[in-house]
């Protein structure tokens, strides 16, 4: 019998190649359901915050008429604290 060395050399690279493949789909396999579980949780992110926007802005249109919000729009940065007014220069 003659032994083909170069059918068995291709055979190997075959499945070497085979195993790569099945590496790499695998990979993207992973890699695509995490990309998805990502997506979804950043548009989550996006919708929560616009909704705490708009209810930040409703609050500080809210304080116009009824100051009493005041104290809470100060304590968490939507509104500047009220300072006194400055004095007149004296001579």
């Amino acid at each position: 019998m003659k032994s083909n060395t170069m059918t068995t050399a291709l055979n190997g690279v075959l499945g070497v190649s085979l195993i790569l493949s099945v590496i790499f789909c695998l990979q993207f396999i992973f890699v695509t359901r995490e990309l998805r579980s990502l997506t979804g949780k950043a548009a989550n992110i996006n919708a929560t915050r616009a909704n705490m926007s708009g209810l930040i802005n409703d609050c500080a249109r809210y304080s116009e008429k009824n100051p009493a919000l005041d104290p809470i729009l100060e304590s968490i940065g939507v509104k500047l604290p009220k300072t006194a007014a400055p004095k007149p220069a004296g001579k």
